[in-house]
């Protein structure tokens, strides 16, 4: 679980007292203060349980045991190819291209996804969890996109703004009864702490601008087909405020830099958080390198990071070493916000929804689609000119999208 976190809740369990349980079946999920986990069964057998739902728990703690001679169930496992049919049907490499593991097996059962049809990153080209969690989205249907929940959506973008905290689900009130409690759990306790903390230690200010969307919307359209034929992803919006954001970093290095005690921390590197809103609260899923990536690379990760938040499968490391944070309210309508810097970080992009608006272009008056964009940003290391140029920069990438291909 890391070192940092030393104890959680037992959320839910997903089997009873005295079931039997296969290997590697979802067992339970632990809330921390940082992420919710899954635990699987490690063999098969009649499972005992130690601890109650909603109790917390020390990491390492024993909270049920199986007992493996009651029951001979057989391994919860995606049927692979034996070697000889995998010869037939595959190239060698195919044949030897996942290592079984559990995680891959039960994804391929969640997804669909045949490992076998996969090209592997690990280990002698073998299938990684990472892996078949990148082709999930593209096994959903060409195009779609993924929202926090991973459902498929004509939303602009899979996120959500960190401001507004999505509750998480209530209990069910009885008839005639005013008020239910419900104790916060570990995850909600640290969003609302981390955003208290960001409006206390750091001098926060907002600054607003307005993009006409009309040059990306003609460039999805023109090349969203072959887009799609190529990478079995969607050309989305969120792949293009990236871009435009590393380009803006790369401009004004002062908003990709942060505050430790009386030093200032200059990156070097572009790895931007993408806030994605879920059942259990809200999380900021980072996607490396952004300024080497593709855009399809872009849009892949992004929806991979999605159903991982969803599912519970978020690891630390998908949530450390971000720079810059992206957030989008307009998924849920919102036209204008002020979005809370995510610390370290000195500076937050709020994108927001896109609406028809009359515009005034060359003495005319036309009809644009525009978005409302903002940027929170720390005033004790970012200067006001220099956010508004780095807002600025963004404006311009978007309006223009040529200026991301010839870096002006």
């Amino acid at each position: 679980m890391g070192e940092s976190i030393n104890s959680g809740v037992l959320a839910k369990w997903h089997v009873k007292d005295g079931d039997t349980v296969k290997k590697d079946q979802p067992l339970f999920e632990l809330e921390t203060d940082k992420i919710t986990s899954e635990g699987s069964a490690e063999a098969a057998g009649k499972i005992f349980l130690k601890v109650a739902a909603g109790a917390e728990v020390k990491i390492g703690q024993l909270v049920a045991s199986i007992d493996t001679a009651a029951s001979a169930v057989p391994a919860s496992a995606v049927p692979l190819p034996a070697p000889a049919e995998a010869a037939k049907t595959a190239s060698p490499s195919k044949a030897l291209a996942t290592d079984g593991s559990p995680a891959v097996r039960r994804l391929a059962t969640e997804t669909g996804v045949d490992p076998a049809s996969i090209t592997g990153t690990g280990k002698a080209g073998r299938v990684t969890k990472g892996d078949m969690l990148a082709a999930a989205p593209a096994a959903a249907g060409p195009g779609s996109e993924v929202k926090g929940n991973g459902s498929p959506a004509s939303a602009p973008a899979p996120v959500s703004s960190p401001s507004p905290l999505t509750p998480n689900p209530a209990p069910a009130a009885s008839a005639g009864e005013r008020q239910t409690r419900r104790k916060m759990t570990p995850l909600r306790q640290k969003i609302a702490q981390r955003l208290v903390a960001a409006q206390h230690e750091a001098a926060m200010l907002t600054t607003f601008n307005e993009v006409d969307m009309s040059g990306v919307m003609a460039l999805r359209a023109k090349y969203q087909d072959d887009f799609v034929k190529k990478n079995g992803v969607k050309l989305g919006f969120m792949s293009f405020f990236v871009k435009a954001v590393v380009h803006a970093l790369k401009e004004v290095a002062a908003v990709n830099a942060q505050i430790d005690g009386d030093t200032v921390i200059e990156n070097h590197y572009y790895d931007i958080g993408v806030a994605v809103s879920t059942e259990r609260g809200l999380m900021v899923p980072v996607v490396k390198n952004c300024d080497t990536l593709p855009m399809a690379d872009v849009e892949k990760q992004i929806a991979a990071a999605a159903v991982k938040a969803r599912d519970g499968k978020i690891t630390l490391a998908d949530l450390e070493g971000g720079v810059f944070t992206i957030t989008n309210g307009g998924t849920f309508g919102s036209l204008l916000s002020t979005p809370i810097i995510n610390p370290p970080q000195s500076a937050i992009l709020g994108m927001h929804a896109i609406n028809e608006r009359p515009m005034a272009v060359n003495g005319q008056v036309v009809i644009r689609p525009m978005m409302y964009v903002a940027l929170s940003y720390d005033h004790r290391l970012v200067d006001g000119k220099q956010a508004v140029t780095f807002l600025v920069k963004v404006k311009q990438a978007l309006e223009d999208p040529a200026r991301l291909v010839i870096g002006i």
